[in-house]
């Protein structure tokens, strides 16, 4: 049985070599966990327990694994030093997963401090339409190997919502094309509906309009379909691969 940790921080860079100089190919937001493949003095070897993605990160002081009984469900949640709104001592990204230990005055208390009770649901919880908030993180900006509120690339847009709901989603465009097999033909796609390019993948919010973390426009961005599909074809010659639904 392989033994698990759990990242305390808010966030924590996965690196694809083991230097700060190399490209962050993902990241662990707090409550994710992870198994340690190999360590040394400044650099830990890890698989991410949720999407089994391997990379460095920097070797810190993490804890054994903590078994989360919430996740948060608001797009930046303050967490706070009391069981009130006075002190803001640090702010957690949509999908973070925390063990509650106490419970006062609307607030629960997990091991970095205080949340607001609605800004959480329980671990349990599902919606039926897994995308139902992703408008929070329109006109976030777009960061490479980016999973926050400071920045998200988009695959992670897709992974983010479909693992808060309690659903398996790999972490990179290819492999998500991959592993939904249902493909849908352009003149079928409806809501939720997932749009693959070479390196790249949105969301369908309807027949019509999309959002995607956009590298060349710097932001997650709600747009045409078929404006989307002609944009990325003359400045970057990628068609479509795939339409899957989930």
């Amino acid at each position: 049985m392989p033994k698990y940790f759990t990242n305390t921080f808010s966030v924590t860079n996965l690196y694809k070599k083991p230097s700060s100089k190399s490209e962050t190919v993902t990241q662990m937001i707090y409550g994710d966990s992870f198994t340690i493949i190999n360590r040394n003095i400044k650099w830990l070897k890890v698989k991410i327990k949720e999407d089994n993605y391997i990379g460095f990160i920097k070797n810190r002081n993490y804890t054994d694994y903590l078994k989360p009984t919430h996740k948060i469900s608001k797009l930046n949640a303050k967490i706070y030093k009391l069981p009130n709104k006075r002190k803001k001592i640090n702010v957690f990204t949509f999908g973070s997963k925390i063990r509650v230990v106490d419970k006062q005055f609307k607030f629960l208390k997990f091991d970095k401090g205080w949340i607001s009770q609605s800004e959480t649901k329980p671990l349990s919880y599902k919606e039926s339409n897994p995308f139902k908030q992703i408008n929070i993180f329109r006109n976030i900006k777009y960061k490479w190997g980016g999973k926050s509120f400071k920045g998200i690339d988009c695959s992670a847009l897709v992974q983010i919502f479909l693992n808060f709901n309690n659903k398996f989603c790999p972490r990179d465009a290819k492999d998500q094309a991959n592993f939904f097999k249902k493909k849908i033909k352009l003149n079928n796609i409806k809501k939720n509906d997932i749009i693959f390019w070479k390196d790249h993948v949105a969301i369908a919010l309807s027949k019509n309009k999309l959002i995607h973390a956009y590298g060349p426009m710097k932001k997650t961005v709600i747009m045409d379909i078929k404006q989307t599909i002609s944009k990325i074809y003359k400045t970057a010659n990628l068609k479509i691969l795939d339409i899957k639904r989930i």
